[in-house]
């Protein structure tokens, strides 16, 4: 699983080497810092600063993120445990809130993994 974009896109480790970290503080729920990313890899060098505009597109991911979650948690209040609808929204709402850094963090890693590949051997 170590060399692998999913290891990459969990685990907080640069696309190129999977060894660097990505982000400067692992812990999401660090309010302060948890949008402060490394310019490069502190281990191979990768430039994580792409051109103006390009985390743009992890609004992308972050949308299929979260209407994956979305859908899975419909499925599983409403159809599995018959809640009604106002309780699934306010649950959606409230997780959407306490969910929000770790969306964040890795809709960025999602969207660059797909634009950096990792190093040939």
């Amino acid at each position: 699983m170590k060399r692998t974009r999913l290891y990459s896109i969990l685990f907080n480790k640069c696309p190129r080497c999977h060894k660097g970290s990505f982000f400067i503080d692992n812990n999401p729920y660090h309010l302060s810092s948890f949008t402060k990313m490394h310019e490069e890899c502190p281990v191979c060098h990768e430039s994580f600063t792409r051109e103006t505009g390009f985390y743009y597109g992890a609004m992308y991911a972050s949308y299929g993120l979260t209407v994956a979650f979305g859908l899975g948690l419909f499925l599983f209040m409403v159809v599995l445990l018959h809640a009604d609808v106002l309780t699934f929204l306010i649950t959606f709402t409230l997780s959407m809130i306490a969910l929000m850094p770790i969306l964040y963090r890795t809709s960025r890693r999602v969207w660059i993994n797909l634009f950096v590949g990792p190093k040939k051997k």
